[in-house]
């Protein structure tokens, strides 16, 4: 069954260049085995490359438009037979002859050797005081780089690349075959070169001719005051160098921010919650709080009810794109004691009797529950 390359990368069948991809380089820094160690992501991004592959190829993109699949044995289109199976090609072969292949008009010519890396992402934990106002954090990354020894160039020292004599150096290898349609000429990649036009007769023994080589290193990527949980910071040409020593890729640092003790952010805004005892809620008091970045005054007004919140104009924090800062929210929790003394319990039923309450008396016999219970047999 061909397989469909549109949906793989999630466009339509009408998609344009920019569209495909922009959708791979999605889908390849979500399931790259560098970032997602998941077992199935490896199967996954071993799909959306081949996906990528076809798409941004126009002569296989056309095929799989017509119905064929490019990269099953045999061209894997309709009416493509297993390989070998008599004097009779592919689909792959027939639209080859009518698509760009050698001596038709349009070849392709040999690949380059020297290509475009990948993106990396990194991962960043920070607290919410370093996200709040920014910070320059050191940060560790692995990834490709160029070789140093070579230069890029793939090739030992004192040593060149040499035209394959296999194909020329066209990268392509032709042959004339019969097709219901009469002979038609094909070409295929050079198994010799791969396609490269070109052989490393003594490759470089540091990076075996790649170009490049893996390496641990070290820097700082400055954060923005405002950041939030899930952002991703761009470091241009800071991942992974492409084959042949090509450009190198982005790096994407995304930022995780660190649960808080006492504070919660929401956007810009913070919450927290402060215990006041039910003597300072009815009389009214002054707290000071310690917010990010300096100690604040919290008027606690006469009768304030569990549950109040008290606002702080710009003590939140500061907004990513503008000026300004969001505001600090202290919601307050009115604390009733649980245990009293004699006193305390004398002077608690004193003031109740001046406003007119009526105090149960829970220990004493014939109290509260005493008068329930006579209410409820008919003997108030």
């Amino acid at each position: 069954m061909t397989r469909d390359y549109y949906g793989i990368l999630g466009v339509s069948r009408d998609a344009s260049d920019d569209e495909i991809k922009r959708a791979y380089r999605k889908l390849a820094r979500q399931y790259h085995p560098d970032v997602n160690p998941d077992p199935k992501a490896h199967d996954r991004f071993k799909e959306i490359n081949a996906a990528y592959e076809v798409l941004s190829d126009d002569q296989k993109r056309q095929i799989v438009d017509l119905g064929g699949d490019p990269l099953a044995p045999g061209g894997g289109g309709a009416g493509a037979g297993p390989a070998g199976a008599g004097p009779f090609v592919g689909f792959q072969d027939i639209m080859d002859a009518f698509f760009g292949a050698a001596g038709g008009g349009g070849a392709r010519g040999p690949r380059p050797r020297t290509r475009p890396g990948a993106d990396a992402i990194l991962r960043l934990e920070l607290d919410l005081q370093e996200t709040a106002f920014g910070v320059e954090a050191p940060i560790t990354v692995d990834t490709a780089v160029l070789c140093t020894t070579c230069s890029g160039a793939g090739t030992a020292a004192g040593t060149h690349l040499a035209t394959c004599e296999a194909c020329g150096g066209r990268g392509e290898i032709q042959s004339v075959q019969r097709t219901f349609l009469g002979q038609v000429v094909s070409s295929r990649p050079c198994t010799v070169c791969q396609g490269y036009g070109t052989v490393i007769p003594h490759p470089c023994p540091t990076c075996a001719g790649d170009g490049r080589v893996r390496t641990r290193r070290s820097l700082t990527v400055k954060i923005p005051a405002g950041v939030e949980d899930g952002m991703r910071i761009r470091l241009a040409q800071q991942g992974e160098v492409g084959p042949g020593g090509g450009t190198a890729g982005d790096l994407y640092v995304e930022i995780h921010e660190r649960p808080h003790d006492v504070y919660s952010r929401k956007g810009d805004d913070l919450h927290c919650r402060v215990t006041v005892p039910m003597t300072a809620a009815a009389l009214g008091t002054r707290l000071t709080i310690k917010t990010l970045d300096s100690e604040e005054p919290v008027d606690v007004k006469p009768g304030t009810q569990p549950g109040s919140t008290v606002r702080l104009r710009a003590r939140g924090v500061p907004h990513l794109r503008g000026t300004g800062r969001g505001d600090l929210f202290v919601h307050l929790d009115v604390r009733t004691p649980t245990k009293i003394d004699a006193e305390q319990e004398r002077i608690l039923r004193e003031f109740a009797k001046t406003r007119g309450e009526e105090v149960a008396e829970l220990t004493k016999q014939g109290g509260f529950f005493s008068r329930m219970r006579d209410a409820f047999n008919g003997h108030a």
